[in-house]
């Protein structure tokens, strides 16, 4: 039995550039493309060419692609004017791209309020844009806007709308659900009456997240008869984002409810690069990743109760819907006050420390972990500051560069700036190394106080000059007089490996200093430094 096409929209980078705070770069988007051509979707909506300078040079670039194709959005022609006149049209086809999708009004509300123009005008202008484009022998898609609530108001227009669009050419007719507001049931029941008028092989679906079903809504559609997904990288999108790809494409791969009865173009090994795709975007977008995303986010894997822990151990489907080496992720095995033995042992396991299966350092480290979390330790995000305390209670990691004492103070000088100072008293082979430096808070002041003077640190110099504090992070877990500070530190160095520290103290300085000098000496054991004498 033959299954039938499903075919993979991205508008990443027209629709995910709608979203608050995202301005991508050509670069960026070249970027973008390019994993998203090698990803293999079928479709890359690259922009709206006309519209902002980034987009109109973008159009301009050569991309090679080999899987997708290049796709140009813009909106259907003007009242008052010809489609072979419209001056946003004609930035479209000098585009030379050999798909265009134009957005057009499909609910008589908008084409009454927000054009102030005729229902019969509205019709002309989306057929007179599709004719134009046909001609052209461009693939041409219409979108059809806010299509749900136009259905839900005027079904008749609504249709007529559409119908506009692929009586005059058009090769896919998308809903879109420009609100966010539809329900799964809605939109399930909805695409099934229009595919008895527009052919299932010619429907897509844009759904916005408004409510939290935008995969759920394209899934709907799917099973409704409509052949087209459109949808972004990681959920990028207006307000509340689209429809996840990286939900959206595994689920169609991998789940059977699907992959029995569809295809899609991308192929398995690429289905196991959507977790490198996902994070790419947010590296691009210099923004820290959704640990929480469905399949590729950091915790989709992520087990933490010892009971979990321990059926996984025997089998990963007791609490695993997939294998994440499936779509490129991978298993964590938590280390918290929650964790059992099984959760130890698990870690120890992946971070390579030997043991024996009765050693009694095991149980040692749980109640240490425990301990430490009750005070206000918190080791399910500090992988580093775990590993350390485990290979120091198992007697694996030798003393690197021993802090004797430090000084910090903040002053506001004269002209009103705070300057931050620090001095540390370091040791490294009996010998003492005073530092001192200067920063906009004490833990930058710490900090640079070693790294301005990491030459005098002797055969420790070479180890730290790449080290980098990528993040800072602080919480209060109390309030009053007894209150305690939790410090997170998120270090990286040249080859890219990031890791995470944590300390806690009474003191806000003194937390910070244990969670920095944990990431000192993890860097100094990852690079494999030679002990202190």
């Amino acid at each position: 039995m033959s299954k039938e096409r499903i075919h993979i929209f991205d508008t990443t980078l027209r629709d995910g550039a709608q979203t608050q705070g995202v301005d991508f770069s050509i670069d960026d988007k070249l970027k973008i493309a390019n994993a998203l051509d090698e990803l293999g979707v079928d479709y890359i909506e690259g922009g709206w060419p006309g519209a902002n300078p980034t987009d109109t040079e973008f159009f301009q670039k050569k991309l090679k692609l080999k899987n997708s194709v290049l796709t140009a959005f813009g909106m259907t022609k003007r009242s008052g004017r010809s489609a072979d006149n419209d001056p946003g049209l004609s930035s479209i086809l000098n585009s030379n791209t050999a798909a265009v999708c134009l957005v057009g009004k499909s609910w008589d509300f908008h084409v009454d309020v927000a054009l102030e123009i005729s229902n019969e005008e509205n019709l002309d202008n989306i057929a007179e844009s599709a004719k134009l484009f046909v001609k052209e022998k461009r693939e041409f898609m219409f979108d059809a806007e806010h299509f749900f609530d136009g259905f839900k108001n005027n079904k008749e227009y609504a249709l007529s709308c559409i119908k506009s669009a692929y009586d005059n050419g058009a090769r896919w007719i998308v809903l879109c659900d420009t609100n966010g507001g539809t329900l799964p049931n809605e939109v399930s029941e909805i695409v099934g009456e229009v595919s008895k008028v527009i052919p299932g092989k010619n429907l897509g679906i844009h759904a916005h997240n408004d409510t939290g079903n935008a995969v759920a809504n394209s899934l709907a559609a799917i099973h409704s008869g409509a052949r087209q997904i459109q949808g972004t990288i990681n959920g990028l999108g207006e307000r509340c984002g689209n429809a996840n790809l990286m939900s959206v494409i595994p689920t169609l791969f991998l789940k059977e409810n699907f992959s029995n009865k569809y295809e899609i173009k991308i192929k398995k090994e690429s289905i196991s690069k959507l977790t490198q795709c996902s994070r790419l975007l947010d590296e691009i977008l210099n923004r820290k990743p959704n640990q929480h995303l469905p399949y590729v986010g950091a915790a989709a894997f992520s087990h933490k109760g010892g009971l979990h822990v321990s059926a996984v151990q025997k089998d990963p489907k007791t609490y695993e819907h997939i294998n994440p080496e499936s779509v490129g992720n991978v298993r964590n095995i938590v280390v918290s006050d929650q964790s059992g033995k099984s959760n130890i042992v698990s870690r120890l396991n992946s971070i390579g420390i030997k043991f024996e299966e009765n050693d009694p350092k095991i149980k040692k480290l749980l109640e240490e972990v425990k301990d430490r979390e009750f005070i206000g330790y918190s080791y399910d995000g500090a992988d580093a500051s775990f590993e350390l305390l485990a290979r120091r209670i198992m007697g694996e990691i030798p003393r690197y560069i021993l802090i004797k004492e430090y000084d910090v103070t903040v002053k506001k000088d004269g002209s009103g700036n705070i300057v931050s100072s620090a001095k540390a008293q370091l040791e490294v082979d009996k010998k003492l190394i005073l530092c001192e430096g200067e920063g906009n808070g004490p833990v930058h002041a710490l900090d640079n106080a070693i790294r301005n003077n990491v030459d005098k640190l002797a055969k420790y110099s070479d180890y730290l000059k790449d080290l980098r504090l990528v993040d800072y992070k602080v919480r209060i877990l109390n309030t009053g007089t007894e209150a305690v500070t939790r410090v997170s530190i998120e270090s990286t160095d040249s080859k890219g490996k990031n890791w995470f520290t944590i300390g806690v103290s009474e003191n806000i300085i003194e937390a910070s200093f244990k969670a920095l000098v944990d990431s000192l000496d993890y860097k100094l054991f990852k690079d494999k430094a030679p002990a202190s004498i």
